[in-house]
């Protein structure tokens, strides 16, 4: 079967910073009133938008060696939120979380490296990172991956590398992981060219939100026949009920 030459290969965050506001919902939602200390008394304030109280209350945490307030001190920094806007500062909290094995911080320092923001840019040193996340499970760090093996950033290009850190993602839910999945079948590459599995793995994504892979399974789906689609639209249903795991 011919490429589908106009696949689209989602890149999305793996180079970007809005990832890193990953840990802020994650703040909004663990806010409670109840809540009693300086790390829930930044939270706190942070989910009400009082930066300049929340940054006070996450120092105070983070002098007592609290990682997750590194962190938040770390991504306020990043991206100006009650402080100047400093990429150096946020790097340094980051980094003092991530000696603590913050798989968050390692995470957002990863996309520093390949930014080149607050240090020079080196995707080894992001891959490095990246890994470094990924083995405690963060699933944006196993997908930045495997968007650096497809892209050739500081590794030989590789696609069938890219396509198992892309499933470590997938299998938990991640969106534009699904969607990347979705385009490797659809064009052959690191596997071999499946139009059912392809519109299966950009089903997924696209119900998780992922705006490529609508494109990508329309695509895909003006290629088969109403059989092959019936099939992959199946596939899609068992693979939600299994959770995204063992899919393939």
């Amino acid at each position: 079967m011919a490429g589908l030459s106009k696949l689209v290969q989602f890149a999305g965050p793996p180079l970007g910073m809005g990832m890193k506001k990953l840990l802020t919902v994650m703040l909004l939602l663990l806010a409670c009133t109840a809540c009693s200390g300086n790390l829930e008394d930044g939270k706190a304030a942070y989910s009400k938008g009082n930066y300049s109280v929340a940054i006070v209350k996450f120092k105070l945490a983070a002098a007592q060696g609290d990682a997750d307030a590194q962190v938040s001190i770390g991504v306020m920094y990043d991206e100006g939120q009650g402080v100047v806007q400093d990429n150096a500062e946020a790097l340094k909290w980051y980094k003092l979380a991530a000696a603590q094995g913050s798989a968050q911080a390692q995470f957002n320092i990863g996309i520093m490296y390949a930014k080149g923001q607050g240090v020079g840019q080196d995707y080894a040193e992001a891959l490095k990172w990246y890994k470094l996340a990924a083995a405690q499970g963060n699933a944006s760090a196993q997908s930045n991956i495997g968007f650096m093996y497809r892209s050739g950033h500081g590794v030989v290009r590789d696609y069938t590398e890219a396509l198992k850190w892309y499933k470590l993602a997938a299998a938990q839910g991640k969106a534009d992981a699904q969607s990347n999945i979705g385009a490797l079948y659809g064009n052959g590459r690191g596997v071999v060219q499946d139009y059912v599995r392809a519109h299966m793995w950009s089903n997924l994504a696209a119900a998780g939100g992922n705006l490529d892979a609508v494109k990508n399974r329309d695509i895909v789906a003006a290629k088969m026949t109403p059989q092959q689609i019936s099939e992959a639209q199946k596939l899609a249903r068992e693979c939600q009920a299994r959770h995204f795991k063992h899919c393939d």
